[in-house]
């Protein structure tokens, strides 16, 4: 495999191939994706629905940094880091709360929702205290279609609606900003590097080989893309009964969506936004679920579905509700089978025999994302491992 820099043709020699092994499991290289890619990304927190009240109160922690997004009492709504500005101390635990203020459980410093300092006891005994500039420290905050997101650093990339555009007409009829959150967030450890849980996402080459159920369910019709920002995947549910129960059942209970159009009724639509922003669109829900790095070799899935609140009754109700049962049986065997198959890989990587692996014409997508990867971090270009302090 080729290492130099790209040739004055400017045709990248690593085109068509995976990016090197040791990328998934060295520390050095973990540490500069932290900066280069994942303080810069945009990272969905919440829906607006989840936070309908001032002192409402999300938060997110990821990459050693807690992130907690509120609605003041004048029903803007703010990003600020979980820290004190005293001693450094978390001000909030849990990953959801209301609070008329944000009171730092160490020494009682007191924070408007708006994020000014309000309070400190026996204020005259710290000289150096500006209480004009020891506010929370705010962070970037979007609404993209109801959901929020927050983003550490500005890196001038766009910003989540810039990256969606492509497929505003395609989101539209699925009334995103009306969802309401069926559950809540669920945290799933698992024991290999955040690119390999995307890679599997954008990967439509490993479906009828690994995944017997949404082949029964879709057939032939998977398909997958990919844009600047955003991979998308899509299939049809076909006619034919699955011989599956929970398949089968899906398919004959899933009611008719009256605000969807008729391409849309069986239609399973899948999005990754970069890096690790995932959404999952079908006709009865709409589950979001990001891959956020805990360490070289091991990540945490966090995810969570959404629904429509149901404004009919009868029959028609207790379809719906089915359906989206049976839509968590089969999409809890697909994890399983994802699962074992990402920790197969991760395993695999392992081995001093594998270092790159060629992609496929139709590996559209990874073969995307490989290329951003060696855009931003040129060292993904060597087959093997720099020495230690090549990021220095």
């Amino acid at each position: 495999m080729a290492t130099a820099p790209l040739p004055a043709s400017n045709i990248d020699p690593q085109s068509g191939w995976s990016l090197p092994a040791w990328t998934y499991a060295d520390p050095e290289f973990h540490a500069v994706e932290i900066e280069r890619i994942f303080r810069p990304s945009w990272q969905v927190v919440c829906h607006d629905s989840d936070i309908p009240n001032p002192g409402d109160w999300h938060s997110i922690d990821y990459i050693g940094e807690s992130v907690i997004i509120v609605r003041g009492a004048d029903r803007v709504v703010r990003a600020f880091t979980n820290v004190c500005r005293h001693r450094g101390s978390r001000l909030v635990d849990g990953a959801a709360g209301c609070a008329k203020k944000l009171v730092c459980p160490y020494h009682a410093w007191t924070y408007d929702l708006d994020g000014r300092l309000t309070g400190v006891p026996d204020s005259a005994s710290y000289p150096t205290l500006d209480r004009g500039k020891a506010g929370l420290v705010p962070v970037d905050i979007e609404n993209w279609r109801g959901f929020w997101f927050v983003r550490l650093a500005d890196d001038g990339g766009p910003s989540v609606a810039a990256m969606m555009a492509p497929y505003e007409a395609q989101i539209a009829p699925y009334r995103f900003e009306e969802l309401g959150a069926l559950g809540r967030v669920t945290l799933r450890p698992r024991e290999v590097n955040w690119k390999n849980v995307g890679d599997n996402y954008s990967d439509g080459l490993h479906i009828p080989v690994a995944h017997p159920g949404l082949t029964r369910l879709f057939g032939k019709s998977y398909g997958v893309e990919a844009e600047d920002n955003v991979d998308r995947m899509w299939g049809d549910l076909i006619d034919r009964p699955s011989v599956n129960w929970s398949e089968r059942m899906y398919q004959r209970l899933l009611p008719p969506v009256p605000h969807l159009p008729e391409a849309n009724q069986r239609h399973w639509l899948y999005f990754k936004l970069w890096p690790n922003v995932a959404f999952d669109i079908y006709p009865d829900q709409v589950d979001f679920m990001q891959w956020l790095p805990v360490s070289p070799t091991s990540c945490l899935i966090r995810e969570i579905s959404y629904v429509l609140p149901d404004a009919y009754s009868g029959e028609w109700r207790r379809e719906m509700k089915a359906a989206r049962y049976l839509n968590w049986r089969i999409n809890r065997q697909v994890n399983a089978e994802d699962t074992a198959l990402i920790n197969r890989v991760q395993q695999g990587m392992a081995s001093q025999s594998f270092t790159m692996g060629p992609l496929s014409d139709k590996e559209v997508c990874l073969n995307h994302f490989c290329s951003r990867m060696r855009d931003i971090i040129p060292e993904a270009r060597l087959e093997h491992a720099p020495p230690p302090g090549w990021s220095r």
